[in-house]
């Protein structure tokens, strides 16, 4: 498990590494987080549900950046030697997930080159999930985790006016490198949870969990301005949920902390609760499953991709009559951006 992002910056790299090894190793003790276990029983979970429809026909497989023995080359080896053909890449850690797991498609694709067969890719089919920020279900799900909580704890002390949401969205650099940022459907997602709790509680501020890091221009309000900001309006409690992030993690655990313990500080008075992540409920991991079934059901209708990767290098050298002057092939570095360590993709045949 790396706790350290891997940027794209190169001259701060290092800097930001510094920044992350020493906030983990001096103010975490032996902090472990509960990622891993939570994903084995999302993963399972998704498998049972799966399972039920598909039979053995569909396994989930997980795997990890940067955490072995759950590479991505190390879980399409297995995926390969268990002669499955068919492969579903589902990223399930934040949501903003076409941004984050670009990493992720990257590392299953240099995979797939090592795995290659000669004349014919053992591969026949693939399909990738990137993002659940609009799904019905899920948005559903955010507003009545944080209406139960309210009911359940909240609703005798203070008035709805008076109580402070603060959605907490995975942060975003502003500059990305030409990709496509993650701050559009966060945004969204943001915009469709607040829509379902507005009208009963008016105190509703996105907070991004933001890396601080410098000359970086981040997504506002960070979590700790969120919070203030709510205050002011006369908040008397509030509440942290995680709505951009599905699994539980350093920052969902330890940033939101922090932000509570200095927000505590200036103003004491004030109630604080800090949510979980939807992580393995069950409702989630029936609609976790519920969103991969159509793209299931399309990989073992189709017919079989016949895909002979050594055509691939005869292509590229042959030059088209439409070149500009012979100048096409502008080089597209692989700049991922602001990847965690822990983006995943989940394999089904």
């Amino acid at each position: 498990f790396a706790p350290v992002p891997t940027w794209i910056y190169p001259p701060i790299a290092k800097l930001l590494a510094i920044f992350d090894l020493h906030e983990w190793s001096h103010q975490h003790g032996n902090f472990i987080s509960p990622h891993n276990a939570i994903f084995e029983s999302q993963r399972a979970g998704i498998e049972k549900n799966l399972q039920t429809k598909w039979g053995d026909r569909v396994k989930v497989f997980k795997a990890f950046n940067f955490c072995a023995p759950h590479l991505p080359e190390q879980v399409l080896t297995q995926i390969k030697a268990e002669g499955f053909d068919k492969l579903l890449i589902y990223p399930l850690l934040v949501v903003d997930s076409i941004f984050t797991s670009g990493i992720a498609v990257e590392q299953v694709n240099e995979a797939l080159v090592k795995l290659a067969d000669n004349s014919e890719h053992w591969i026949k089919g693939q399909r990738y999930i990137p993002s659940f920020y609009n799904e019905p279900d899920y948005i559903n799900l955010m507003a009545k985790m944080v209406e139960e909580e309210i009911a359940n704890d909240l609703a005798v002390a203070h008035l709805p006016s008076q109580i402070g949401i603060v959605l907490t969205n995975h942060g975003c650099p502003h500059e990305a490198k030409g990709f496509t940022s993650g701050i559009d459907e966060s945004q969204a997602l943001y915009e469709l949870v607040r829509e379902r709790l507005i009208n009963r509680f008016p105190l509703i501020s996105v907070g991004w969990l933001n890396h601080d890091t410098p000359l970086i221009d981040w997504t506002q309000p960070d979590g700790k301005t969120a919070a203030k900001n709510l205050i002011e309006l006369g908040a008397t409690a509030i509440i942290f949920m995680p709505i951009g992030f599905a699994t539980e993690n350093h920052e969902t655990l330890l940033d939101v902390e922090h932000i509570i313990e200095a927000v505590r500080r200036k103003y004491p008075e004030v109630t604080y609760r800090q949510m979980p992540c939807v992580n393995d409920r069950p409702e989630f991991l029936q609609m976790a499953a519920d969103w991969a079934n159509l793209y299931i059901e399309e990989l073992l209708s189709e017919n079989a991709l016949a895909v002979n990767p050594s055509l691939a290098v005869a292509q590229a050298k042959k030059t088209h009559g439409h070149s500009h002057g012979g100048e096409h092939g502008h080089s597209h570095g692989h700049h991922h951006h602001h990847n965690h360590g822990h983006d995943h993709h989940h394999h089904h045949h």
